[in-house]
């Protein structure tokens, strides 16, 4: 299903997802959709691997995570999702030579915590693993010192971002 493109999210500097001078991360990007979804999108690096040729079920863990945690921002930009539990099902290898998307969403949201799921899903369409989480709504001020300058934390904008993702 093609999704809208309806905003590109920040990205940082040394975070293992989204640090885009990270060597070893992710360097994912995420993208709000008209569907009330975040989209992220990145190619995992040899050095991501368990199996040969297989995304470590950390690293799956970890862009899982970071996508459904950061969905509450799509609603408010001022709140960060701090995890309280997650649960993976791994369906299915995941392979490193291939772009991945990943989708995640807000199933429940309360004063304090807002649950979501989301699913990382294979160039054909296949999804290779899901998650569900649980997460306390934090400004950022409370989870860590952050300087937005210092770290970096803008959304950097590409030639390739799209305005549509298949999904």
């Amino acid at each position: 299903m093609k999704q809208k493109v309806q905003k590109k999210q920040q990205n940082s500097k040394k975070c293992l997802v989204c640090g885009l001078k990270n060597d070893l991360g992710l360097k994912a990007s995420f993208y709000e959709t008209d569907m009330n979804e975040l989209i992220a999108i990145f190619n995992p690096l040899e050095e991501h691997q368990s199996y040969p040729g297989r995304l470590h079920g950390g690293i799956a863990g970890a862009i899982l995570d970071e996508t459904i945690g950061r969905a509450i921002m799509i609603q408010d930009d001022t709140i960060w999702g701090v995890t309280v539990e997650l649960t993976i099902k791994y369906k299915k290898p995941i392979p490193l030579d291939e772009e991945l998307r990943v989708a995640g969403r807000i199933t429940k949201d309360s004063k304090r915590l807002f649950e979501g799921t989301g699913e990382i899903v294979l160039r054909n369409g296949d999804i290779a693993a899901t998650a569900w989480g649980k997460y306390m709504k934090m400004p950022i001020e409370k989870i860590a010192d952050f300087n937005e300058d210092e770290q970096e934390w803008q959304v950097v904008s590409s030639d390739n971002d799209p305005n549509e993702i298949e999904i």
